[in-house]
């Protein structure tokens, strides 16, 4: 056993192979030294349980070369890896919600007039630029940005609120994604929670009966990944609204997805827009930016000046505010909103896509992949918008089916880009709507890699 340790060679003598010199060239040599190192480790331990015999450990250089070229890809790949959403699910909060554009971004590789009047040369504030903007695009007087949807109602009703009641209907007190609890945030505000009505029915008698001197604001929230149909019952927005300017207290309305358009023109039932929101009578609206408006991470408020503009003064704003880079793709995305080039969106350029081009692409790459070996067919499927909107409904998509199993998706997802799908009985369903023709090649030779990988692991019995 000891001439076995004897084979394991220096690590300065590792860094002389060829392919460990280009790996110091690309990632410096701190990581290659600590990926070599790890490799060496893996062998003594392997050595010393009596996994390698005598003919394995003359090639251990070789063999250490190799893990350590492994080790390294692993820890030095990008934390965060694109992948191809084959899903359906437009708004997939589990890959970053709406995809985004970086075209057009070459600013941020310079310095920005950030927080800098340029007309006076004085300090000037981060969202004086994008503030109007925001608020003529939603019909408000005024509007804030923050860093998502949560930290915009946090700072609402720690502004506004705090050490007082506000109402809700008890079929509002919801939970998303995970975390997201409306009583929680409520409480972790400052304010008091009342809850009125009943799961499915409440009326606006209940909320006025709730009113007391301790009242801060009423709060409609949107119910976002689920629906209470049947026998039910709620307030108008206008009523509420005129039942809290009789009470001295803003309406607000967490409207969750940023819907600014008829979602009737892709086929989809309505959402209560913004600017309908706003017009209804709502004091404050708030909503995410990385939804249904297509841009990045954010949460707006929009609304009447005098309830929009102590939250910009709040302490609470400054550890919320956004950074330079949600600013500028922001600034992007509304210009796109407002010109009426939607296509300009990635999110509304899906949406979009015509059914009988997908169909196209699926059949076109169905075909060669079966030249290629792989068992795929194409199908008509059905998208969905994602993002706790328009939960109940889907949109006509076309895609493919492959067969393969969990085998499959596990391969898919594990190969570089990962293809992320849906997995239904045997098939992996591969929707196209979510699918950039850009991407359709690397889908393509994705598909051919793993169905690959896996007849050589069916080859060797494993």
């Amino acid at each position: 056993m000891p001439s076995q340790y004897r084979t394991i060679p220096a690590i300065h003598r590792l860094l002389e192979r060829e392919s460990l010199r280009r790996a110091v060239e690309r990632h410096g040599r701190p990581p290659v030294i600590a990926a070599c190192r790890r490799a060496v480790d893996r062998l003594r331990r392997r050595i010393a349980n009596g996994a390698v015999d005598d003919a394995a450990s003359r090639d251990a250089t070789s063999a250490i070369e190799a893990e350590a070229l492994s080790i390294l890809a692993e820890t030095t790949r990008p934390a965060y890896r694109g992948v191809v959403n084959a899903t359906g699910v437009l708004i997939h909060t589990n890959l970053g919600r709406s995809p985004l554009s970086t075209e057009g971004l070459d600013g941020l590789e310079s310095y920005l007039a950030l927080e800098l009047d340029l007309a006076t040369g004085r300090r000037g504030q981060r969202l004086a630029p994008l503030r109007q903007r925001i608020a003529e695009l939603c019909g408000a007087h005024s509007a804030v940005m923050v860093n998502n949807n949560a930290a915009a109602l946090l700072l609402i009703l720690s502004a506004l609120a705090s050490g007082r009641q506000v109402i809700v209907s008890r079929g509002q007190l919801i939970e998303i994604g995970g975390s997201f609890r409306l009583p929680e945030v409520m409480a972790a505000s400052g304010c008091r929670l009342v809850e009125v009505g009943c799961t499915n029915r409440t009326h606006l008698a209940d909320y006025e009966r709730a009113l007391t001197d301790e009242t801060g604001a009423i709060l409609v929230a949107h119910q976002s990944n689920f629906r209470i149909v049947g026998f039910t019952t709620e307030p108008a927005i206008s009523e509420l609204a005129a039942l809290a300017r009789r009470a001295g207290v803003p309406l607000i309305v967490d409207q969750g997805s940023g819907c600014l358009h008829d979602l009737g023109r892709w086929g989809l039932p309505p959402e209560p827009t913004v600017q309908g929101l706003l017009a209804e009578g709502a004091d404050l609206v708030c909503f995410s930016g990385d939804k249904l408006l297509g841009g990045p991470q954010a949460g707006i408020v929009v609304g009447a000046a005098e309830w929009v503009e102590p939250l910009g003064r709040h302490p609470l704003y400054r550890a919320l505010r956004p950074d330079k880079t949600a600013l500028v793709m922001m600034d992007r995305v509304l210009a796109a909103h407002r010109s009426g080039r939607l296509e300009e969106i990635p999110l509304y350029a899906m949406m979009s896509a015509p059914l009988d081009a997908l169909a196209r692409r699926a059949r076109r790459l169905a075909s060669r992949l079966r030249r290629a070996g792989v068992p795929a067919r194409d199908r008509a499927l059905r998208a969905a918008l994602g993002g706790g909107t328009t939960p109940e409904e889907t949109m006509p998509s076309h895609g493919l089916a492959v067969a393969g199993g969990q085998a499959l998706a596990d391969a898919l997802r594990g190969g570089e880009p990962p293809v992320i799908g849906r997995l239904v009985e045997d098939e992996v369903l591969l929707d196209l709507r979510t699918v950039r023709p850009t991407e359709d090649h690397t889908l393509e030779r994705a598909l051919v890699e793993a169905q690959s990988r896996l007849s050589d692991l069916q080859a060797s019995g494993r």
